[in-house]
């Protein structure tokens, strides 16, 4: 087991890691994903000491491995690396590449570590290469060859930074299928990827990292199909996002209106939704919302989905239960119901803005 607590890892001009929590349990495949930046593989490196935290706790089984005076050598022998970057030594043939650390550090014989080392080659599907040095091998034999590397030393753990990243899209297959029968071994496994597909397959346990912390935590189905939090929602549907601040009556209607259609210009949104998101904040703010509100502070959040080509926008404000039907602008009301796929409203009075409008823009099939 793998206990972490509040780790910190800190650059001179960045933190990606700013505390970050977790226990990982003997026999969990778990995909670590999250934008670009935010620290995955740096835990990673942290977990393997191959970056020294700022701050905080690491313990592997009941060993304080971020302890002065802990023997790091031995530590990593349970934690396998395998990096996006392959790593193999070119001056040594595939089967050397294998054998060499099995040898060194474990006390292997040769033959023994020469054994080990064609049996997991077999298990990859490279037993032919074996006497071939790495510049003769593709992309994606290089990896496998990585990972038979990292499992001749027999580890507890592996740990393994976005090892389809560097490869040709036509080679990544190769790479995950030899992954997806790793993780039907029992060992346990930790996974930086970008392929939210391939995670799903595989893992038993999902990290969203952003905000420098473990943001989100849960099973595949919790996280891929029903994520709880804004930013992982954001992340896994791939949403593209506005947010306008309507703060008095006097507000720049027109500059609202240029940043809505630079939204829809960077998202690449079909001209025909441009249009209903452009209505739709023209009639709720600018014709029912901002005239009659006495303290005006409405928030407007637009989400697009490329996918799908539907466009959200969620319009809130606080003060009493105050809907648009009430506005009194008939005209208003019925352009936007008769230019959206979808309306609704809800009243939540402890909130700090009570009222919430929920429009759906979509093109109809």
């Amino acid at each position: 087991m793998i206990r972490i607590e509040h780790l910190k890892k800190e650059y001179p001009d960045s933190t990606p890691l700013k505390d970050v929590s977790v226990e990982i349990h003997d026999g969990e495949v778990i995909a670590v994903i999250g934008p670009s930046g935010t620290g995955k593989s740096t835990l990673l490196r942290c977990i393997n000491l191959l970056e020294t935290p700022t701050a905080g706790k690491i313990w592997v089984d009941d060993t304080e491995i971020t302890a002065p005076g802990c023997d790091i050598h031995r530590i990593r022998q349970k934690l396998g690396m395998v990096f996006q970057s392959f790593n193999l030594f070119g001056h040594l043939t595939v089967i050397e590449n294998i054998m060499a650390a099995p040898m060194d550090l474990l006390g292997r014989s040769k033959q023994e570590a020469y054994d080990t080392g064609m049996r997991l080659l077999r298990s990859v599907g490279l037993a032919e290469k074996a006497l071939r040095y790495p510049d003769d091998l593709s992309g994606g034999q290089k990896q496998r060859v990585a990972i038979a590397r990292t499992l001749a030393m027999d580890p507890d753990v592996i740990l393994l930074d976005e090892p389809t990243s560097a490869l040709d899209p036509t080679m990544v297959g190769e790479v995950q299928e030899v992954i997806r029968n790793l993780s039907e071994t029992g060992k346990t496994m930790m996974i930086v990827t970008h392929d939210m597909s391939f995670a799903r397959t595989i893992c038993s346990r999902v990290l969203y990292i952003d905000q420098g912390g473990i943001y989100e935590d849960g099973t595949p189905e919790q996280i891929f199909d029903d994520p709880q939090k804004d930013m992982t929602r954001r992340f896994i549907r791939r949403l593209k996002v506005l947010e306008l601040a309507v703060d008095s009556p006097e507000y720049d209607f027109l500059g609202a209106i240029g940043k809505i259609d630079e939204y829809c210009f960077r998202s690449d949104i079909p001209p025909r939704v441009k249009y209903r998101i452009r209505l739709a904040f023209e009639e709720i703010v600018q014709q029912m919302l901002s005239p009659l509100l006495d303290h005006t502070d409405i928030h407007v959040t637009v989400e697009y989905a490329a996918d799908s080509e539907r466009a959200v926008m969620t319009v809130s404000y606080g003060g009493g239960r105050f809907e648009l039907a009430d506005a009194g602008n008939e005209l208003s009301y019925h352009v936007l119901k008769q230019s959206v796929s979808g309306l609704s409203y809800d009243y939540s009075p402890e909130a700090e803005r009570s009222n919430t409008i929920r429009v759906i823009m979509q093109e109809k099939p």
